[in-house]
């Protein structure tokens, strides 16, 4: 069982949000099991592993799991898993699509840019619990809820971003996903970017994600409808950091980026 580590959302390795991807083939017997998946997920302990079941024909299988919980929706794993299936020649044409929990989710191959076709998530105003203001320590511009369990929180200063110290045993007491901090314009030493961001998880075991695809599924109409331009670059200012291009196509949005494998290998007889 080929199993593969790919950072998504850079042009090389050690940079970007790395991801474990499986592939798991089509006379597997593990292919339905959610419970052999988490204990991988928990064994790489990567913020998210991805479970791509190869078929003979159609949409392929993909679920994503961090070392505690499966989600919904991940950019950076399905941006690895599309890489990882190209780059082994488990995939030949130019598009591809999975069968997630979100729906059918489209993957396509642009030079050495790849494309993902993704939900846009609209934000609503909402009170923020006193819990989340607490852990950031810092007066927001807006609070938003994105969905049913994310928060999307503006700053003033794209600085007050980077500079942020979050208290992740606070932000874990508060009922969501995770929180995707936000500002216009870009920060030193990083591209130029119309907007920047950064995301913590520490309720399901992610106490910061490098680069986070489902957010930007969130921040490009957020962005789009203040910028006045449905086509935008944004940097999620992490440790490692990485660029993610949006386009907003009515309610989806194209997130683009890059790829960089860093080693590939199997799965000993033990473990599958």
């Amino acid at each position: 069982m080929e199993v593969l580590q790919v950072d998504a959302f850079t042009d090389r390795a050690y940079a970007g949000n790395p991801a474990a991807v499986v592939l798991l083939p089509t006379d597997s017997a593990r292919r339905d099991d959610a419970e052999w998946m988490q204990t991988v997920a928990a064994e790489m302990n990567l913020s998210e592993t991805a479970f791509v079941t190869l078929e003979e024909s159609g949409p392929l299988g993909l679920r994503w799991f961090t070392p505690r919980v499966e989600v919904d929706l991940c950019g950076h794993a399905t941006l690895a898993s599309a890489h990882a299936l190209w780059s082994v020649g488990r995939a030949s044409e130019d598009r591809l699509e999975f069968t997630t929990r979100s729906g059918i989710l489209g993957a396509e191959r642009r030079g050495e840019w790849l494309t993902l076709d993704f939900p846009a998530r609209e934000v609503t105003a909402r009170q923020p619990p006193p819990e989340l203001i607490e852990s950031l320590g810092v007066s927001p511009v807006s609070c938003l809820l994105t969905g049913e369990s994310d928060w999307l929180v503006q700053l003033p200063d794209p600085e007050d971003v980077l500079s942020l110290a979050p208290d992740f045993r606070k932000m874990a007491e508060v009922d969501c996903r995770g929180v995707t901090v936000t500002a216009g314009g870009s920060v030193a030493g990083s591209p130029k970017a119309d907007f920047v961001s950064r995301f913590f998880a520490p309720r399901v075991g992610i106490d910061e994600d490098p680069v986070t695809g489902s957010a930007h599924c969130a921040l490009a109409p957020f962005w789009a409808k203040r910028l006045g331009r449905d086509e935008l670059l944004g940097f999620q200012a992490s440790e490692r950091g990485g660029a993610v291009r949006v386009r907003l196509l009515g309610e989806r949005v194209e997130l683009a980026g890059q790829a960089s494998t860093v080693f590939t290998g199997t799965l000993s007889a033990a473990a599958t």
